[in-house]
């Protein structure tokens, strides 16, 4: 499978690892009173720009101009207005990159540029900063500098008064992954010596370091594994379950160790949850939480715990602003986000469905499911059925294509998502009855 053996090649993982040492000398400078608030934004800022430069090359560009335009936007718009036209624009823009990713994939045939595939990466975490920001802006979290930039101020007032936004577009530590982090959060950390900079705790990144090393162990025994065995294509009837099962726990361990990676270089740079929070400040929101993804019986609470802080943003920026059916609305603009290929739009969808049925299945049984033993058998099976489901989507989301798409739907995994959309059939005309 190309497609495998391409997932698993992450040069991101070395490129935060190189900046990883840079954000501890952040961290230790900014304990110094020489180093001051402006110098702290231009150290982000020139960080970003050089790691974009290494990891992205000429394609670092497609980066640089939407945060230039997203700041321009965010600098001459009124409160009410800048959302709506930074949203539009960064997801214009993100989507023709992405539409250059399907023209090389499908029409030329062939493989795209990892440079490229690290850009748009990039620019999808760019997408969550602008939009975060533009609507803390819109409903008065954040103070708007639009008025300022307008009046008759020099230019290098302008610059001083844009060049946070700026630093917060593209600072290092969350430039090529890692939780959204707030702009209040971010602003805070930059400007307040004491929160941003406690004593370094070492036991905390060394934890860290045993997480990523003991991942990455599991993932060298699971790819032998995964690789020792038949595909998609030559499996044969129930062994097919056993091939989607394996390929899909090593995509997890693949983004449990990348998550936690991601997380210590924010935390090395005294962005981590260990950084301390500010009065009516989002908390810091981490995005594995594995104990509970891989022990969750609910496909709900898992994808609520999948990449916590998308899942917030996605919520904040789509599900709490839609009147009509928001859970479609929302897995719908998470396919968009991450490109429209057609293995995104059928498992994101597929994933939307799943997830309404949980609701009702769980409140069933909920009210006819009393004594424990029966308890403990349901939750066993729903666990089983959660994650086998799970990996359904997690594969139609990471194969993409038609064809690789077709072998999944048509194997014997297709029998899982099967049994809730049934369920969901009978016990939402079963509802409606009732009501």
């Amino acid at each position: 499978m190309d497609w495998l053996q391409l997932f698993f090649i992450h040069p991101v993982s070395l490129y935060q690892g190189a900046a990883f040492p840079f954000a501890l000398l952040f961290n230790y400078l900014c304990r110094k009173d020489s180093f001051s608030t402006c110098a702290r934004y231009l150290f982000l800022l020139a960080g970003g720009g050089a790691l974009a430069l290494a990891a992205m090359g000429p394609y670092a560009a497609l980066v640089f101009i939407p945060a230039v335009c997203a700041v321009a936007l965010l600098c001459s718009l009124g409160p009410q207005e800048v959302h709506r036209w930074a949203f539009f624009f960064q997801m214009s823009w993100q989507t023709l990159c992405h539409l250059g990713l399907h023209y090389t994939e499908y029409y030329l045939q062939e493989p795209p540029s990892v440079r490229f595939c690290i850009t748009l990466s990039s620019l999808m975490l760019l997408t969550q900063r602008v939009t975060s920001l533009s609507l803390d802006i819109c409903e008065g979290k954040v103070e708007a500098t639009s008025g300022g930039i307008k009046s008759r101020s020099s230019l290098s007032e302008r610059l001083g008064k844009a060049l946070p936004y700026f630093s917060y577009l593209l600072f290092f530590p969350a430039l090529l992954g890692g939780p959204l982090c707030s702009f209040q959060r971010f602003q805070a950390r930059v400007q307040g010596s004491s929160s941003l900079c406690p004593r370094h705790s070492f036991w905390a990144l060394t934890w860290r370091a045993v997480q990523i090393l003991g991942l990455e162990c599991l993932k060298v025994g699971m790819r032998r594994v995964v690789g020792a065995g038949a595909g998609l294509t030559d499996c044969r009837q129930l062994e097919c379950v056993y091939v989607m099962w394996a390929t899909a726990g090593l995509f997890k361990l693949t983004y449990y160790s990348q998550w936690i990676l991601d997380d210590s270089v924010l935390h090395a740079a005294g962005f981590g949850a260990e950084a301390g929070q500010s009065p009516g400040e989002e908390g810091y929101v981490p995005d594995a939480d594995i104990w509970t993804l891989e022990t969750t019986h609910r496909i709900s609470l898992f994808t609520r715990k999948w990449n916590q802080s998308t899942a917030r943003w996605l919520r904040r920026l789509v599900f709490q602003h839609s009147r009509v059916w928001p859970l479609l609305q929302t897995f719908a603009f998470s396919a968009w986000w991450h490109g429209l290929h057609p293995g995104q739009v059928f498992g994101f969808l597929c994933w939307a469905v799943m997830v309404k049925a949980d609701y009702l299945i769980h409140a069933f049984a909920n009210l006819f499911i009393k004594s424990w033993p029966l308890r403990l058998l349901y939750r066993t099976l729903t666990w089983a059925h959660t994650q086998l489901i799970i990996a359904y989507i997690m594969l139609a989301v990471e194969v993409r294509s038609l064809s690789s798409l077709w072998l999944l739907w048509s194997s014997y995994n297709s029998v899982f998502p099967m049994v809730y959309c049934v369920l969901l059939l009978l016990l939402a005309k079963r509802k409606h009855k009732f009501n």
